[in-house]
């Protein structure tokens, strides 16, 4: 088989992904414990990527029952986690390693 014919499927595949819009970018931090914002909204229907700083020392889990999301982000660190498509509606996140305090709620509308 020619070359150019071995490429073809790469470059359809190629061509095809290259007309997709980047996902909404959101930044929360972790700070004393805390999520800052601890309530954001976010497009329904839309993939979202969620980049997290954990701004503590120590390790905190980022935890979503509804999300179906789990976490872990060392101290000092950033992580990026993807949600989404979301229905409309409201969805709890917290700390595993510290849930009294570390809470929040992405909605999407």
């Amino acid at each position: 088989m020619h070359r150019c014919l071995k490429m073809l499927p790469l470059l359809s595949l190629m061509w095809s992904c290259g007309g997709l819009a980047a996902a909404p970018v959101f930044e929360i931090e972790i700070r004393d414990h805390l999520f800052f914002p601890s309530e954001f909204t976010v497009p329904a229907d839309q993939k979202v990527k969620l980049i997290v700083y954990n701004r503590d020392s120590t390790p905190e889990e980022f935890e979503s029952y509804e999300l179906n999301r789990e976490k872990v982000i060392m101290g000092g660190a950033k992580s990026v986690i993807f949600i989404g498509p979301l229905k409309p509606g409201i969805y709890p996140f917290f700390g595993e390693f510290n849930p009294k305090t570390a809470q929040g709620r992405v909605i999407a509308e």
